[in-house]
């Protein structure tokens, strides 16, 4: 783990200086190495995924592993990444002072990111492509379960590498899934300058505990969407649709919905006709499941108090009747990640509360949850969503995977 950060360190002194073509050059060839690969990439993925099906892993799980189906867009947005303007190098503040110092604000890379993921293998070429264009350089370490896929997407990334003006050991690989080796990784203080975990809520409590640099947490999402008494329930249900069943397996899907009494009676069961063909399960408090009687079975079970707390990552979706917009809010309070929330409502006074009073990454009003994203956002792939508030927060894109520095200049001159 030593070596490897030590080359990626190293390589970080050659990204710091490299010209935005440069990088550019790099970002296109590994999008070619990737177009002209792509049987064999969806090949290898496949077989990583039927085997994680077979060990018992969730669909949702599954889902996340397979690259079929999206393999062209991950090539296209690398294409876009190199299409984007280059942050570093830009002046973000400008000061002459009445001492003769004149001072600049300059966005510079980080140096050198460990990024530690679970099952998506695109988040590889994300992590890879971000990295580049910002000139940092990266260490990846992905899950087991798409060991083989990320093997040969870091094969064809160095590949595209030797053919570029960019050294071939910006981005390192572990390609053990040993967790020992994570947590060494996570001692390396001297070459890493930012952890940056993408998983499991375990995932991220064993980097905040256990390393000694910066760590970047997020990508855990417990987002909830409260539909107020004013709302337009006819615009309301496809908004709803789209947050819970859009995506489910990804953190910005709708975990739990919160609904207005006054409207609960009339909407509800709309919502129950709407969501349950398109296979969605339901965990009902105890009004929701008064006000239906449903049985109780596969599609519905009485909501147990951890349910609140529960990022589903799957078709399961929590109802909760309240009896104010202040009650909406408290139950987000006590139970949100701070990733993504939402209000629908016409009543601007309680929207603008909601905004007002709820800390996340991510608040809207009348919108769907499944817009916290790099690319939904105009910024190109991201590296992750950053649910803390130093030194990022939300969706993290080019800028976000830099820092800055001050640049004095006098003449000879003397405090």
């Amino acid at each position: 783990m030593k070596y490897l950060a030590q080359k990626a360190k190293e390589a970080s002194k050659s990204l710091r200086i490299a010209r935005t073509e440069e990088k550019n050059t790099a970002l296109l060839l590994f999008a070619e190495e990737l177009e002209n690969s792509t049987k064999e990439i969806l090949s290898v993925n496949q077989q990583e995924v039927e085997k994680a099906a077979k060990t018992g892993l969730s669909l949702g799980f599954c889902d996340r592993l397979s690259l079929k189906g999206r393999l062209e867009g991950i090539v296209e947005d690398l294409r876009k990444v190199a299409k984007l303007p280059d942050p570093v190098g830009e002046i973000l503040e400008e000061i002459h002072l009445p001492s003769g110092l004149k001072l600049q604000k300059k966005r510079v890379p980080i140096g050198v990111l460990g990024v530690i993921y679970e099952s998506r293998p695109n988040v590889t070429v994300d992590v890879a492509s971000l990295a580049l264009k910002t000139g940092n350089a990266a260490i990846l370490r992905g899950g087991k379960e798409t060991l083989a896929t990320n093997r040969l997407l870091i094969t064809l990334l160095k590949k595209a590498l030797e053919r570029s003006p960019l050294p071939v050991e910006a981005i390192q690989f572990i390609d053990r899934p040993d967790r020992s080796l994570v947590l060494e990784l996570l001692k390396l203080d001297r070459e890493i300058d930012m952890i940056i975990p993408r998983g499991g809520a375990s995932l991220h409590r064993f980097c905040v505990e256990n390393s000694t640099i910066p760590v970047i947490t997020g990508g855990v999402g417990i987002c909830h969407l409260f539909v107020d008494e004013s709302a337009d329930l006819e615009k309301s249900l496809p908004v709803i649709v789209n947050a819970k069943t859009d995506r489910p397996s990804v953190c910005n899907a709708l975990d739990t919905l919160l609904l207005h009494k006054e409207i609960a009676e009339n909407f509800l069961p709309r919502v129950i006709s709407t969501l349950t063909p398109l296979g969605v399960s339901f965990r009902l408090d105890t009004r929701s499941w008064d006000l239906l009687s449903p049985q109780e079975g596969e599609i519905f079970k009485k909501a147990a108090p951890s349910d609140w707390a529960t990022e589903w990552l799957s078709l399961t979706l929590g109802i909760r009747i309240v009896d104010s917009l202040e009650e909406a809010i408290t139950h987000i309070e006590t139970h949100s990640s701070g990733h993504s929330e939402s209000i629908l409502t016409n009543n601007r006074e309680h929207a603008n509360l909601f905004v007002e009073r709820v800390d996340a990454a991510a608040v809207y009003i009348n919108a769907s949850t499944r817009f916290t994203d790099g690319g939904a956002f105009g910024m190109g792939a991201e590296i992750a969503v950053s649910t803390q508030k130093l030194h990022v927060r939300g969706p993290m894109g080019l800028k976000e995977l830099t820092t800055y520095k001050w640049i004095g200049e006098g003449d000879y001159l003397i405090r």
